[in-house]
């Protein structure tokens, strides 16, 4: 039952209210899905009615569908990665739904090559026998993922991350990679790179995400490199945004941090979803949009991510094609700089194609217009244009999560490779680099225990299948008058 918000007079602080929302929405998001989620883990039972019990087995093959489903939508979505960014010429005629299967055009950078992933916008599935390699939208995750492991507290320092930075990622003059142009390579870009570049001046997160030492918190930031922690705190969102809070900060400060909090909720609620919610279009559908609902209370009414998620969803619930909400899209914020958007307004290289304003707005397109879909939801963010890999790797990792490893092969009607080469852009690691998501997803439990028994202040069961994790404590109100 929805919990009743008392009357706020004007004198509550802004943030109360913002803390007492978030509290009562968690609270009414656990009441709504906690009750499908039973159903699926009948071994798994809350002892008391401040707790709800997930199963250890059963989440573990969640967080193996995370992997996954990541990495079939980051190698897909990196076929259109930079072919439509606005503008004149080519690029500035965007893909529309027709465009799938037909054949790729070249990137603003590919020199009039298209991608050498594929001759057509189309599905890049790894077979059992193959390997997935591992990109910026995934090898940053496994760093944490790493870190978190490795210390006895889950919560990591700005020196744990600064250590973990330096150790696993190279510079451009140890790198044994290169680009086309035969440069140094180290799969880093923009606020990523300019954070490790301080990193190595001695500075620490969060200093490394702040203006001005970093004068591009806001591109190629935390939006692709911390949903993770939303997985690793299943059904507590607030225990996301602690995880989260550092590394979001290590590389994005401002709107471009807040953007990055939104995905890790999304991810930390939808974790609970049951297997019969999933399997249920319709249902998945409504369940996607309350969980979005309820993170947009965090986003500040007053900037651009909320007045663009504001945007999209009106587009959406207006039934306007998606090709022509992502018109208006780039018209209202490339063009017009509507709503403090004023990305255009700075003169960057490719209209700051890279920002985290205009690729949010992006994903919330294929989010919403995805509808429940895994499949749709993928195409929509590999044709919408910009830095399509990013939001197709965000979703993709978010229906894989709610899925399964198994289930996210059934949707593609064939078994795929669970194998993952961190060392394509990372160094450093046991086996080579070489490991696979069973691994990734049994160490994701590991760090979850910790999360579940220090964070949570939650348990394992007596034969310790299961965790049993409280309901967040109410928050104390603010005495009023």
């Amino acid at each position: 039952m929805p919990i009743q918000l008392p009357v706020l007079q004007h004198t509550m602080s802004r943030r109360l209210f913002l803390r007492i929302s978030q509290f009562s929405a968690i609270c009414c998001f656990l009441s709504s899905t906690l009750a499908g989620a039973a159903t699926s883990q009948a071994s798994c039972a809350a002892s008391a009615a401040t707790e709800f019990a997930v199963s250890r087995a059963a989440y573990q093959e969640k967080l193996a569908g995370f992997w996954l489903g990541l990495s079939i939508a980051n190698w897909t979505g990196l076929v259109t990665e930079m072919d439509k960014i606005g503008g004149t010429g080519p690029a500035g005629r965007f893909y529309t739904r027709q465009d799938w299967g037909k054949a790729d055009e070249p990137s603003i950078w590919g020199q009039g090559v298209p991608s050498d992933l594929s001759p057509t916008i189309n599905w890049v599935l790894r077979s059992p026998g193959q390997i997935w390699g591992s990109d910026d939208d995934s090898d940053i995750e496994y760093i944490y993922l790493q870190l978190m492991l490795q210390s006895p507290n889950p919560l990591l320092t700005g020196a744990q991350i600064r250590a973990g930075w330096l150790a696993y990622i190279y510079r451009d003059d140890n790198t044994p990679h290169r680009t086309k142009e035969g440069k140094p390579e180290n799969f880093l870009w923009v606020s990523n790179q300019q954070a490790f570049d301080l990193m190595q001046q001695g500075w620490l997160p969060p200093f490394t995400g702040l203006p001005p030492q970093n004068p591009h918190y806001d591109m190629i930031d935390a939006q692709l490199t911390t949903e993770l922690f939303g997985a690793l705190a299943p059904g507590r969102p607030d225990i996301a945004q602690q995880l989260a809070y550092l590394p979001i900060r290590t590389t994005a400060s401002g709107e471009a941090a807040d953007i990055a909090q939104f995905y890790v909720e999304l991810h930390a609620r939808a974790a609970l979803f049951s297997a019969e919610l999933v399997q249920d279009k319709a249902a998945l559908r409504q369940a996607l949009l309350n969980i979005a609902t309820q993170a947009r209370q965090a986003l500040p009414t007053n900037q651009y991510p909320a007045k663009m998620y504001d945007f999209v969803l009106a587009q959406f619930q207006a039934g306007v094609p998606w090709e022509q909400a992502r018109d208006a899209l780039y018209r209202r914020y490339q063009l017009e700089q509507q709503d403090g958007y004023e990305i255009s307004a700075k003169q960057l290289y490719c209209n700051g194609c890279f920002a985290a304003g205009i690729n949010f707005a992006a994903s919330l397109l294929s989010y919403f217009y995805g509808a429940g879909d895994m499949q749709d939801t993928i195409k929509i963010a590999v044709l919408a244009g910009w830095d399509s890999d990013n939001p197709a790797a965000t979703w993709g990792g978010l229906y894989g999560l709610m899925l399964g490893a198994e289930r996210v092969e059934q949707q593609f009607g064939q078994k795929l490779s669970r194998r993952f080469d961190i060392h394509r852009t990372r160094k450093g690691f046991a086996n080579n680099g070489q490991t696979d998501f069973a691994t990734m997803a049994a160490q994701g439990v590991a760090v979850t225990d910790k999360v579940v028994l220090q964070l949570m202040q939650g348990r394992l069961s007596k034969d310790k299948q299961c965790w049993l994790i409280p309901l967040p404590a109410p928050i104390p109100q603010a005495p009023l008058g």
